[in-house]
């Protein structure tokens, strides 16, 4: 199998006045191409830190991140968003829609940004509303995010950065804010961009029942990985 994102020897330390804060303390992960990966540990346990460093919004303080063979320590600023452009979409908790788009035009500027600014819309509308009707929101593609629930807002959100199908898709805690409900449907959506399309999910957790539709589950605690190659058969 294919290595498609690699951690070496991660430390991450900030500065908080005159102290040091070890968020990372020497972490290695290796993620092979195709799979869904859930990461899960307290609290500060550095999750989120390691993967904002693995899609290049964080630089390490040391270590080497390696998407897809290309080197994000050693590129520069331009070169890690074009890398995050072409290869990564990002799920956070906190939905980060444009609030005076629709839903259908927020995944519209999604794949703008992704074709350089080039209008291919007559090519992407089919997968578009693809996207939207596997997430339940066909009936939404016009609306707002204050015209829309909290679920339906993360929902679209997903549908954001999976709409250009990025070969790596990194979720912080996806479902931490979902009801039952709207948590099963972002979930096999997951699972679905998985098996059909054979992205790459690496997804923080503090769910029990998420994190057992992942094919694997590593553990974290205290800026480290303590249990890293918990299979799931699924």
């Amino acid at each position: 199998m294919k290595t498609i994102l690699q951690a070496e020897n991660l430390t991450k330390v900030y500065r908080v006045g005159s102290v040091d804060v070890h968020a990372l303390r020497g972490v290695s992960l290796d993620v092979e191409e195709g799979e869904f990966l859930a990461i899960m540990g307290p609290s500060g346990c550095g999750k989120s830190t390691l993967l904002h460093l693995m899609g290049g919004l964080l630089t390490p303080t040391e270590g080497r991140i390696s998407v897809d063979g290309e080197d994000m320590t050693a590129a520069s600023d331009a070169r890690r968003t074009d890398i995050r452009r072409r290869k990564i979409g990002f799920v956070f908790q906190r939905f980060n829609l444009f609030p005076t788009l629709t839903a259908e035009g927020n995944l519209r500027l999604a794949e703008r940004i992704h074709a350089g600014g080039r209008d291919n819309d007559k090519e992407a509308e089919g997968q578009r509303r693809e996207v939207l009707k596997l997430l339940k929101l066909e009936d939404k593609m016009h609306h707002k995010p204050l015209e829309l629930s909290g679920g339906e807002q993360q929902r679209v959100a997903l549908a954001r950065a999976v709409i250009n199908r990025p070969a790596i898709i990194l979720a912080d805690e996806p479902t931490g804010n979902l009801d039952t409900e709207n948590s099963a449907i972002v979930l096999n959506m997951f699972q679905e961009m998985n098996y059909r399309f054979n992205q790459t999910i690496v997804m923080i957790t503090h769910n029990p029942e998420a994190a057992a539709m992942c094919r694997r589950i590593v553990q974290m605690r205290d800026g480290q990985i303590v249990a890293p190659s918990t299979g799931v058969q699924l």
